[in-house]
């Protein structure tokens, strides 16, 4: 999908690996209540919540920055022939959207210098690695892979104690392949790219902010999954690791996005995935910019 544009003399793209309706929001936001989604579901129908499913539309999908000297791809969705037992429609993937949508942005896999993972959950790795004679390999050979140190040592913590299938496949042959670089929480990747502390969801998830000034997007990663969320910063979805610190980080950065009107990229809303946030009561409302 090759809807990108500029930022100051930054071009953003996507590729978007798929979207669809994918999890009941009952389920999916244990403290959300029928009567509060029943009140906001004219709004959120039908591009955020599907009327005929009554589920979430989530976008998987990756970003692409390119700079003068960087192409950065930002997250890598959940990736092909990957055992994901826990979801039934991420297990073995044989998809060539992922590899489609690249091409559509006149990329290969050896012209991404930089993978920045947000993340290490199961749908923000995954093409980290492809399958090769049995093995999992690198997808972008040139590429240095750049991870939060502590997060990784959170997950290789507790892939020692029950093995983590996204980690074991999917960060760590990038470790082994020499490909890893391990940075602190809030490291400069170039001038004006540089990480900033999100915690919540994961113990040392990490967001990316790209420019400066009038000319600033925020790439969220998972510190939102959607626009309900922005409405109500304080609903937390059931895989946070600590509720209610991604409450906390989530009304934080959106208050901070809301006042400087920086553009805040995501991971998961529907297309077109981009908005700037004004206030909306005590929440505030993602107002999507196309």
């Amino acid at each position: 999908m090759a809807d990108g544009f500029a930022l100051g003399d930054v071009t953003i793209q996507r590729i978007v690996e798929g979207e669809s309706p994918l999890f009941d929001p009952l389920t999916f936001f244990p403290t959300l209540t029928k009567d509060l989604l029943d009140e906001n579901r004219a709004w959120l129908e039908p591009f955020a919540l599907d009327p005929a499913t009554g589920k979430l539309i989530l976008c998987i999908q990756s970003w692409v920055v390119r700079t003068r000297h960087h192409t950065i791809l930002v997250d890598t969705c959940v990736g092909n022939d990957k055992d994901r037992p826990n979801h039934p429609f991420w297990n073995r993937m044989r998809s060539d959207a992922y590899m489609r949508g690249l091409a559509a942005l006149g990329l290969t896999v050896d012209d991404i210098d930089i993978v920045m993972c947000t993340h290490m959950h199961v749908d923000h790795v995954g093409w980290n690695t492809r399958l090769e004679n049995g093995r999992w390999v690198p997808t972008f050979p040139r590429a240095r892979y750049v991870f939060s140190a502590q997060e990784f040592a959170y997950w290789s913590g507790e892939n020692a104690k029950t093995p983590v299938l996204p980690f074991a496949d999917s960060v760590l042959p990038i470790v082994e392949a020499g490909r890893a670089e391990m940075v602190t929480d809030d490291h400069v990747l170039a001038d004006d790219i540089r990480l900033e502390p999100t915690p919540g969801h994961t113990p040392h998830h990490v967001a990316l902010r790209v420019g400066k000034g009038d000319t600033e997007a925020l790439f969220t990663g998972d510190l939102i999954h959607s626009p309900l969320q922005a409405r109500y910063p304080q609903i937390s979805m059931r895989a946070d690791w600590d509720p209610v610190l991604a409450a906390k980080t989530r009304r934080r950065v959106l208050e901070a996005c809301c006042e400087a009107r920086t553009l805040m990229c995501f991971a998961h809303f529907p297309s077109p995935s981009r908005a700037h946030v004004v206030r909306w009561g005590e929440g505030f409302r993602a107002e999507p910019v196309g």
